[in-house]
Protein backbone atom coordinates (compact mmCIF):
# COMPACT_ATOMS: atom_id res chain seq x y z
CA UNK A 1 0.00 0.00 0.00
CA UNK A 2 2.70 2.05 0.90
CA UNK A 3 4.43 1.99 -2.57
CA UNK A 4 0.19 2.44 -4.27
CA UNK A 5 0.07 5.61 -1.95
CA UNK A 6 3.53 7.05 -3.31
CA UNK A 7 2.64 6.15 -7.23
CA UNK A 8 -0.42 8.21 -6.69
CA UNK A 9 1.29 10.93 -5.00
CA UNK A 10 3.80 11.15 -7.98
CA UNK A 11 0.81 11.22 -10.73
CA UNK A 12 -0.66 13.52 -8.73
CA UNK A 13 2.02 15.59 -8.95
CA UNK A 14 2.31 15.25 -12.29
CA UNK A 15 -1.09 16.12 -12.38
CA UNK A 16 -1.04 19.39 -11.27
CA UNK A 17 2.02 20.50 -13.17
CA UNK A 18 0.31 19.99 -16.33
CA UNK A 19 -2.85 21.79 -15.03
CA UNK A 20 -0.57 24.60 -14.46
CA UNK A 21 -0.18 25.54 -17.72
CA UNK A 22 -3.80 26.85 -17.80
CA UNK A 23 -4.73 27.11 -14.62
CA UNK A 24 -3.49 29.72 -12.19
CA UNK A 25 -4.19 28.09 -8.73
CA UNK A 26 -2.31 24.90 -10.23
CA UNK A 27 0.37 27.28 -11.04
CA UNK A 28 0.67 29.00 -8.00
CA UNK A 29 0.71 25.44 -6.30
CA UNK A 30 3.69 24.35 -8.08
CA UNK A 31 5.67 27.75 -7.88
CA UNK A 32 5.20 28.23 -4.18
CA UNK A 33 6.84 24.95 -3.60
CA UNK A 34 10.23 25.89 -5.48
CA UNK A 35 12.56 26.56 -3.42
CA UNK A 36 11.24 25.72 -0.18
CA UNK A 37 13.93 24.17 1.62
CA UNK A 38 16.47 26.53 0.53
CA UNK A 39 14.13 29.40 2.39
CA UNK A 40 13.24 27.18 5.17
CA UNK A 41 17.03 27.09 5.89
CA UNK A 42 17.41 30.95 5.53
CA UNK A 43 14.52 31.00 8.18
CA UNK A 44 14.94 28.82 10.73
CA UNK A 45 18.62 28.82 13.25
CA UNK A 46 19.64 25.98 14.70
CA UNK A 47 18.89 27.33 18.05
CA UNK A 48 15.19 27.82 17.29
CA UNK A 49 12.68 25.97 18.72
CA UNK A 50 9.54 25.08 16.30
CA UNK A 51 6.23 24.03 16.76
CA UNK A 52 5.17 23.44 13.73
CA UNK A 53 0.87 23.44 12.73
CA UNK A 54 -0.61 22.31 9.55
CA UNK A 55 -3.76 23.87 7.62
CA UNK A 56 -4.96 22.38 4.46
CA UNK A 57 -6.38 25.88 3.51
CA UNK A 58 -7.64 29.27 5.12
CA UNK A 59 -10.36 27.65 6.58
CA UNK A 60 -8.42 25.43 8.70
CA UNK A 61 -5.91 28.39 9.13
CA UNK A 62 -9.20 29.99 10.82
CA UNK A 63 -9.71 27.23 12.87
CA UNK A 64 -5.78 26.99 14.34
CA UNK A 65 -5.36 30.79 14.58
CA UNK A 66 -6.48 29.94 18.55
CA UNK A 67 -4.50 26.97 19.28
CA UNK A 68 -1.48 29.65 17.28
CA UNK A 69 -2.25 32.45 19.83
CA UNK A 70 -2.48 30.86 22.70
CA UNK A 71 0.56 29.29 22.09
CA UNK A 72 2.44 32.47 21.50
CA UNK A 73 1.00 33.33 24.84
CA UNK A 74 2.38 30.53 26.69
CA UNK A 75 5.69 29.92 25.02
CA UNK A 76 7.08 32.93 23.42
CA UNK A 77 10.10 32.03 23.01
CA UNK A 78 8.96 29.37 20.29
CA UNK A 79 8.88 29.88 16.89
CA UNK A 80 5.11 28.89 15.02
CA UNK A 81 6.21 27.85 11.48
CA UNK A 82 2.50 27.49 9.66
CA UNK A 83 2.82 24.89 6.99
CA UNK A 84 -0.61 24.83 4.01
CA UNK A 85 -1.22 22.46 1.24
CA UNK A 86 -3.31 25.24 -0.79
CA UNK A 87 -2.40 28.48 -2.41
CA UNK A 88 -4.86 30.23 -0.71
CA UNK A 89 -4.15 28.99 2.82
CA UNK A 90 -0.53 30.54 2.21
CA UNK A 91 -1.74 34.04 0.77
CA UNK A 92 -4.34 34.26 3.70
CA UNK A 93 -1.17 34.25 6.16
CA UNK A 94 0.80 36.22 4.92
CA UNK A 95 0.05 39.12 6.98
CA UNK A 96 -0.97 37.05 10.14
CA UNK A 97 1.53 38.71 12.74
CA UNK A 98 1.69 35.13 14.78
CA UNK A 99 3.27 33.17 12.58
CA UNK A 100 7.11 33.44 12.25
CA UNK A 101 7.80 31.30 9.00
CA UNK A 102 4.79 30.27 6.64
CA UNK A 103 5.52 27.90 4.47
CA UNK A 104 4.08 25.31 1.48
CA UNK A 105 3.95 21.95 2.53
CA UNK A 106 6.08 19.74 0.25
CA UNK A 107 4.94 17.33 -2.02
CA UNK A 108 4.32 14.00 0.46
CA UNK A 109 7.24 12.20 -0.69
CA UNK A 110 9.54 10.26 2.16
CA UNK A 111 12.46 12.56 0.87
CA UNK A 112 10.93 15.31 0.82
CA UNK A 113 9.24 14.33 4.36
CA UNK A 114 12.77 13.46 5.95
CA UNK A 115 14.19 16.66 4.28
CA UNK A 116 11.32 18.72 6.39
CA UNK A 117 12.10 17.49 9.75
CA UNK A 118 15.86 17.32 9.74
CA UNK A 119 15.46 21.54 8.69
CA UNK A 120 12.58 22.66 11.07
CA UNK A 121 13.24 19.85 14.01
CA UNK A 122 9.78 20.91 15.36
CA UNK A 123 9.09 19.92 18.95
CA UNK A 124 5.47 19.91 18.38
CA UNK A 125 3.59 19.08 15.22
CA UNK A 126 -0.11 19.90 15.13
CA UNK A 127 -2.58 18.92 12.12
CA UNK A 128 -5.42 21.32 12.30
CA UNK A 129 -8.75 19.00 11.28
CA UNK A 130 -7.58 16.86 8.82
CA UNK A 131 -5.31 16.03 5.75
CA UNK A 132 -3.47 12.87 6.62
CA UNK A 133 -0.26 12.54 4.57
CA UNK A 134 1.68 9.18 5.00
CA UNK A 135 4.67 10.54 4.88
CA UNK A 136 5.09 13.43 6.80
CA UNK A 137 3.27 11.81 9.58
CA UNK A 138 5.50 8.84 9.00
CA UNK A 139 8.52 10.64 9.57
CA UNK A 140 6.82 12.82 12.66
CA UNK A 141 6.28 9.97 14.12
CA UNK A 142 9.89 8.03 13.76
CA UNK A 143 11.40 10.45 15.29
CA UNK A 144 9.22 10.74 18.62
CA UNK A 145 8.02 14.18 18.02
CA UNK A 146 4.63 14.93 19.82
CA UNK A 147 2.04 14.78 17.18
CA UNK A 148 -1.77 16.28 17.98
CA UNK A 149 -4.47 16.34 15.87
CA UNK A 150 -6.99 19.25 16.47
CA UNK A 151 -10.79 20.01 15.65
CA UNK A 152 -10.96 16.79 14.42
CA UNK A 153 -14.41 15.44 12.89
CA UNK A 154 -15.18 11.66 11.38
CA UNK A 155 -17.60 10.44 9.95
CA UNK A 156 -18.48 6.56 9.16
CA UNK A 157 -18.22 6.67 5.54
CA UNK A 158 -14.68 7.53 5.73
CA UNK A 159 -12.17 5.90 3.98
CA UNK A 160 -10.56 5.12 7.58
CA UNK A 161 -13.55 3.04 8.47
CA UNK A 162 -13.93 1.18 5.14
CA UNK A 163 -13.29 -2.36 5.16
CA UNK A 164 -10.71 -1.30 2.34
CA UNK A 165 -9.23 1.76 4.09
CA UNK A 166 -7.15 -0.30 6.65
CA UNK A 167 -3.90 1.84 5.52
CA UNK A 168 -5.51 5.46 6.39
CA UNK A 169 -7.06 3.93 9.55
CA UNK A 170 -3.04 3.25 10.97
CA UNK A 171 -2.10 6.82 10.14
CA UNK A 172 -4.47 7.52 13.04
CA UNK A 173 -2.58 5.66 15.38
CA UNK A 174 0.50 8.03 15.02
CA UNK A 175 -0.79 10.19 16.80
CA UNK A 176 -0.43 11.35 20.03
CA UNK A 177 -3.96 12.57 20.54
CA UNK A 178 -6.98 13.24 18.61
CA UNK A 179 -9.35 16.62 19.61
CA UNK A 180 -12.48 15.64 17.98
CA UNK A 181 -15.62 18.57 17.54
CA UNK A 182 -18.41 16.23 18.83
CA UNK A 183 -19.51 13.10 20.45
CA UNK A 184 -20.37 11.64 17.48
CA UNK A 185 -16.44 11.45 16.25
CA UNK A 186 -15.34 10.08 19.41
CA UNK A 187 -17.45 7.30 19.63
CA UNK A 188 -16.73 6.80 15.97
CA UNK A 189 -12.98 6.19 16.80
CA UNK A 190 -13.38 4.59 20.15
CA UNK A 191 -15.49 1.52 18.46
CA UNK A 192 -12.46 1.41 16.04
CA UNK A 193 -9.93 0.87 18.72
CA UNK A 194 -8.56 4.22 18.77
CA UNK A 195 -8.31 5.32 22.63
CA UNK A 196 -6.17 7.91 22.36
CA UNK A 197 -8.89 10.95 21.76
CA UNK A 198 -11.05 13.32 23.31
CA UNK A 199 -13.68 15.67 23.01
CA UNK A 200 -12.86 19.01 22.61
CA UNK A 201 -15.37 21.09 20.13
CA UNK A 202 -14.51 23.23 17.29
CA UNK A 203 -11.65 26.19 17.61
CA UNK A 204 -13.51 28.08 15.05
CA UNK A 205 -15.68 29.26 18.45
CA UNK A 206 -13.05 30.94 20.03
CA UNK A 207 -12.14 32.12 16.98
CA UNK A 208 -15.23 34.20 16.45
CA UNK A 209 -15.72 35.00 19.73
CA UNK A 210 -12.46 36.96 20.08
CA UNK A 211 -12.81 38.44 16.75
CA UNK A 212 -16.76 39.62 17.96
CA UNK A 213 -15.10 40.86 21.21
CA UNK A 214 -12.32 43.08 19.45
CA UNK A 215 -14.99 44.77 17.13
CA UNK A 216 -14.69 48.41 16.11
CA UNK A 217 -16.83 50.55 13.61
CA UNK A 218 -16.05 50.47 9.76
CA UNK A 219 -16.22 54.02 8.30
CA UNK A 220 -19.54 54.78 6.37
CA UNK A 221 -21.15 51.38 7.21
CA UNK A 222 -23.14 53.09 10.40
CA UNK A 223 -23.71 55.70 7.93
CA UNK A 224 -24.80 53.45 5.21
CA UNK A 225 -27.37 51.56 7.49
CA UNK A 226 -29.21 54.71 9.10
CA UNK A 227 -31.06 52.32 11.35
CA UNK A 228 -33.15 51.25 8.75
CA UNK A 229 -33.34 47.10 8.43
CA UNK A 230 -30.41 45.59 7.00
CA UNK A 231 -29.52 42.04 5.46
CA UNK A 232 -25.68 41.53 5.53
CA UNK A 233 -25.44 38.90 2.84
CA UNK A 234 -21.81 37.14 3.07
CA UNK A 235 -19.51 35.29 0.76
CA UNK A 236 -22.51 35.45 -1.52
CA UNK A 237 -21.93 33.63 -5.35
CA UNK A 238 -24.29 34.11 -8.08
CA UNK A 239 -27.30 32.32 -7.50
CA UNK A 240 -27.62 33.65 -4.18
CA UNK A 241 -27.34 37.29 -5.48
CA UNK A 242 -29.99 36.04 -7.64
CA UNK A 243 -32.55 35.13 -4.90
CA UNK A 244 -31.80 38.28 -3.04
CA UNK A 245 -32.28 40.63 -5.37
CA UNK A 246 -35.82 39.46 -5.87
CA UNK A 247 -36.40 39.79 -2.51
CA UNK A 248 -34.95 43.36 -2.08
CA UNK A 249 -37.04 44.49 -4.72
CA UNK A 250 -39.82 44.30 -3.17
CA UNK A 251 -39.04 45.42 0.34
CA UNK A 252 -37.71 48.53 1.98
CA UNK A 253 -34.66 46.95 3.75
CA UNK A 254 -30.92 47.78 3.25
CA UNK A 255 -28.58 45.17 1.76
CA UNK A 256 -24.94 44.95 2.09
CA UNK A 257 -23.16 42.56 -0.25
CA UNK A 258 -19.89 41.12 0.88
CA UNK A 259 -19.36 38.32 -2.49
CA UNK A 260 -17.18 35.13 -2.00
CA UNK A 261 -15.02 36.84 -5.09
CA UNK A 262 -14.69 40.25 -6.04
CA UNK A 263 -13.43 39.82 -9.61
CA UNK A 264 -14.47 43.10 -11.61
CA UNK A 265 -17.06 41.16 -13.58
CA UNK A 266 -18.58 39.25 -10.71
CA UNK A 267 -19.13 42.72 -9.40
CA UNK A 268 -20.45 44.28 -12.48
CA UNK A 269 -23.25 41.52 -12.50
CA UNK A 270 -24.13 42.45 -9.19
CA UNK A 271 -24.74 45.75 -9.91
CA UNK A 272 -26.71 45.37 -12.40
CA UNK A 273 -28.90 43.22 -10.59
CA UNK A 274 -29.33 45.77 -7.64
CA UNK A 275 -29.84 49.19 -9.49
CA UNK A 276 -28.57 52.16 -7.67
CA UNK A 277 -26.59 50.31 -5.24
CA UNK A 278 -23.18 51.82 -4.29
CA UNK A 279 -19.50 50.56 -4.16
CA UNK A 280 -17.54 50.59 -1.04
CA UNK A 281 -14.38 51.67 -2.81
CA UNK A 282 -16.41 54.24 -4.49
CA UNK A 283 -17.17 55.82 -1.19
CA UNK A 284 -13.66 55.92 -0.36
CA UNK A 285 -12.83 57.24 -3.19
CA UNK A 286 -14.99 60.24 -2.19
CA UNK A 287 -12.67 60.97 0.29
CA UNK A 288 -9.19 60.47 -0.28
CA UNK A 289 -7.04 58.39 -2.24
CA UNK A 290 -3.96 59.03 -0.32
CA UNK A 291 -5.38 58.85 3.62
CA UNK A 292 -6.63 55.61 5.74
CA UNK A 293 -10.98 56.02 5.02
CA UNK A 294 -11.59 56.49 9.08
CA UNK A 295 -8.41 59.12 9.01
CA UNK A 296 -9.63 60.74 6.30
CA UNK A 297 -13.69 60.36 7.36
CA UNK A 298 -12.93 61.89 10.95
CA UNK A 299 -10.95 64.66 9.07
CA UNK A 300 -13.40 66.12 6.54
CA UNK A 301 -15.78 69.38 7.49
CA UNK A 302 -19.12 68.71 7.99
CA UNK A 303 -20.29 69.80 4.48
CA UNK A 304 -18.43 67.44 2.92
CA UNK A 305 -19.42 64.44 5.40
CA UNK A 306 -22.82 65.21 4.86
CA UNK A 307 -22.81 65.12 1.06
CA UNK A 308 -21.21 61.73 1.03
CA UNK A 309 -24.10 60.60 4.08
CA UNK A 310 -26.45 61.48 1.90
CA UNK A 311 -25.69 59.51 -0.44
CA UNK A 312 -25.08 56.81 1.41
CA UNK A 313 -28.69 57.36 3.08
CA UNK A 314 -30.09 57.14 -0.55
CA UNK A 315 -28.39 53.95 -1.44
CA UNK A 316 -30.56 50.69 -1.04
CA UNK A 317 -27.43 48.06 -1.94
CA UNK A 318 -23.86 48.35 -0.66
CA UNK A 319 -21.48 46.41 -2.53
CA UNK A 320 -18.10 45.19 -0.37
CA UNK A 321 -15.58 45.11 -3.50
CA UNK A 322 -12.85 44.29 -0.76
CA UNK A 323 -11.44 41.80 1.20
CA UNK A 324 -11.37 41.53 5.08
CA UNK A 325 -14.43 43.28 6.28
CA UNK A 326 -16.87 40.54 6.43
CA UNK A 327 -16.66 39.31 10.06
CA UNK A 328 -17.57 42.80 11.08
CA UNK A 329 -19.77 43.79 9.16
CA UNK A 330 -22.48 40.98 10.37
CA UNK A 331 -22.37 43.50 13.55
CA UNK A 332 -25.12 45.44 11.59
CA UNK A 333 -27.36 42.89 9.87
CA UNK A 334 -31.01 42.95 11.18
CA UNK A 335 -30.81 39.32 9.78
CA UNK A 336 -27.82 37.40 8.36
CA UNK A 337 -27.52 35.87 5.50
CA UNK A 338 -24.69 33.69 4.56
CA UNK A 339 -23.83 32.59 0.76
CA UNK A 340 -22.72 28.91 -0.79
CA UNK A 341 -26.14 26.70 -0.01
CA UNK A 342 -27.31 26.85 -3.37
CA UNK A 343 -23.71 25.35 -4.38
CA UNK A 344 -22.70 22.07 -4.29
CA UNK A 345 -19.88 22.68 -1.82
CA UNK A 346 -22.40 24.23 0.67
CA UNK A 347 -22.56 27.20 2.75
CA UNK A 348 -19.71 29.36 4.30
CA UNK A 349 -18.82 30.03 7.58
CA UNK A 350 -22.20 30.65 9.42
CA UNK A 351 -20.24 31.42 13.03
CA UNK A 352 -18.54 34.69 12.57
CA UNK A 353 -22.47 35.70 11.82
CA UNK A 354 -23.67 33.91 14.66
CA UNK A 355 -21.84 35.29 16.93
CA UNK A 356 -23.23 38.67 17.06
CA UNK A 357 -26.75 37.19 18.10
CA UNK A 358 -28.62 37.55 15.14
CA UNK A 359 -30.94 34.96 12.86
CA UNK A 360 -29.01 33.78 10.10
CA UNK A 361 -30.35 32.44 7.10
CA UNK A 362 -28.63 30.33 4.00
CA UNK A 363 -29.69 28.14 1.10
CA UNK A 364 -30.25 24.31 0.82
CA UNK A 365 -27.27 22.70 0.83
CA UNK A 366 -26.10 22.97 4.66
CA UNK A 367 -26.50 19.39 5.29
CA UNK A 368 -23.05 18.78 5.81
CA UNK A 369 -22.14 21.42 8.20
CA UNK A 370 -22.37 20.25 11.64
CA UNK A 371 -23.17 23.79 13.08
CA UNK A 372 -25.66 24.68 10.61
CA UNK A 373 -27.84 22.01 11.44
CA UNK A 374 -27.44 22.62 15.16
CA UNK A 375 -28.12 26.60 14.80
CA UNK A 376 -31.33 25.88 12.32
CA UNK A 377 -32.40 22.56 15.77
CA UNK A 378 -32.04 25.69 18.04
CA UNK A 379 -33.90 28.18 15.71
CA UNK A 380 -31.34 30.70 15.34
CA UNK A 381 -30.72 29.93 11.93
CA UNK A 382 -33.58 29.09 8.83
CA UNK A 383 -32.98 27.68 5.28
CA UNK A 384 -34.56 29.37 2.14
CA UNK A 385 -34.51 27.53 -1.12
CA UNK A 386 -36.07 30.21 -3.44
CA UNK A 387 -36.97 34.19 -3.62
CA UNK A 388 -40.61 33.19 -2.30
CA UNK A 389 -39.33 31.57 0.80
CA UNK A 390 -36.82 34.13 1.79
CA UNK A 391 -39.93 36.54 1.77
CA UNK A 392 -41.42 34.70 3.39
CA UNK A 393 -39.02 34.17 6.26
CA UNK A 394 -37.98 37.60 6.31
CA UNK A 395 -41.60 39.24 6.64
CA UNK A 396 -42.38 36.72 9.45
CA UNK A 397 -39.29 38.07 11.18
CA UNK A 398 -39.48 41.45 10.87
CA UNK A 399 -42.90 41.38 11.31
CA UNK A 400 -42.59 39.55 14.71
CA UNK A 401 -40.06 41.68 16.65
CA UNK A 402 -40.00 39.08 19.52
CA UNK A 403 -39.79 36.13 17.00
CA UNK A 404 -36.31 38.40 16.25
CA UNK A 405 -34.81 38.96 19.17
CA UNK A 406 -35.58 35.01 20.39
CA UNK A 407 -33.69 33.45 16.79
CA UNK A 408 -30.98 35.92 17.27
CA UNK A 409 -30.20 35.05 21.71
CA UNK A 410 -30.50 31.20 19.92
CA UNK A 411 -27.58 31.72 17.69
CA UNK A 412 -25.81 33.70 20.48
CA UNK A 413 -25.99 30.93 23.05
CA UNK A 414 -24.95 28.39 20.60
CA UNK A 415 -22.07 29.57 20.07
CA UNK A 416 -21.61 31.28 24.08
CA UNK A 417 -22.36 27.16 24.85
CA UNK A 418 -19.37 25.82 22.60
CA UNK A 419 -16.52 27.69 23.69
CA UNK A 420 -13.18 26.63 25.15
CA UNK A 421 -11.85 24.40 22.47
CA UNK A 422 -8.55 25.80 22.77
CA UNK A 423 -8.09 25.84 26.38
CA UNK A 424 -8.69 22.08 26.63
CA UNK A 425 -6.25 21.58 24.35
CA UNK A 426 -3.53 23.91 25.80
CA UNK A 427 -4.20 22.23 28.99
CA UNK A 428 -2.89 19.04 27.38
CA UNK A 429 -0.02 20.15 25.88
CA UNK A 430 1.16 21.86 29.14
CA UNK A 431 -0.11 18.76 31.45
CA UNK A 432 2.06 16.28 29.17
CA UNK A 433 4.58 18.16 28.55
CA UNK A 434 4.73 18.56 24.98
CA UNK A 435 7.10 21.74 25.04
CA UNK A 436 9.70 22.77 26.93
CA UNK A 437 9.69 26.61 28.50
Amino acid sequence: MVLLYSIFIRLYFIAVQLASSWNSKAKEWISGRKNLFEELKQKIKSTDKIVWIHCASAGEFEQGKPVIEKLKQTHPHHKILVSFFSPSGFKSAKKYPYADIITYLPLDTKQNARRFIKITKPELVVFVKYEYWYHHLSEVAFHHIPLIMVSAIFSKNQLFFKWYGKFYKQMLFLFRHIFVQDDNSFELLKSNNIQHCSISGDTRFDRVKKIAGQFSEIPFIKEFVDDKNVIVAGSTWPDDEKVLAGYVKTSNLKIIIAPHEIKQDHILQIQKSFPGCLRYSEVKNLLSENSSAQTFWNAINEQQRAAIEKKLIKAKTLIIDNVGMLSKLYYYATVSYVGGGFKKSGIHNTLEAAVYGKPVLFGPNYKKFKEARDLIEAQGAFTICSFESLKIKMDHLLNDPEQLVKAGESSKNYVENKLGATDKILQFIQENRLLTN
